[in-house]
């Protein structure tokens, strides 16, 4: 099982980057882990984002990591709110920072970091306000593969 592949205490590691990251942002960042991923990794992540209706946040300002943990696959999906401000190759700059901790075999930072990077873009184009309100749950979601 996904939720296997990480310790209780990389899990709050996890969760607590994404509840700093909101801090400073309307913006919603979510985490999705999976052991497999048998189509392509965009078009399931797309299909991920809808069935956790990420794409129902009033400024469409949702991202979604997710990961493939056994397949070693993973995609970041911004919603349209953001996608529509940040510059064309942002996404594939996390991915790299990111894939640079995967390969040594920390995917605790990697997610970490990655997170902290979107909160960032996040906060400068969807600062927080403060009748805000968390939209989506930030505890990591499991699939059932």
């Amino acid at each position: 099982m996904a939720k296997d592949a990480f310790t209780e205490e990389e899990k709050k590691k996890i969760v607590s980057a994404i509840k700093e990251a909101e801090l400073n942002t309307s913006g919603e960042i979510q985490i999705h882990l999976e052991n497999h991923c048998k189509e392509d990794v965009m078009d399931h992540a797309a299909y991920i984002f809808k069935t956790l209706k990420m794409h129902k946040t009033k400024e469409r300002n949702g991202v979604l990591f997710y990961m493939a943990v056994k397949d070693h696959k993973f995609a970041i999906l911004g919603d349209a709110g953001i996608n529509n401000k940040v510059p064309e190759n942002f996404w594939d700059d996390i991915k790299e920072h990111m894939l640079a901790h995967f390969k040594k075999g920390d995917l605790t930072a990697g997610l970490s970091e990655g997170i902290k990077m979107a909160g960032e873009q996040l906060a400068s184009h969807f600062p927080y306000q403060k009748d805000d309100e968390n939209e989506l749950p930030d505890e990591i979601s499991f699939g059932k593969n």
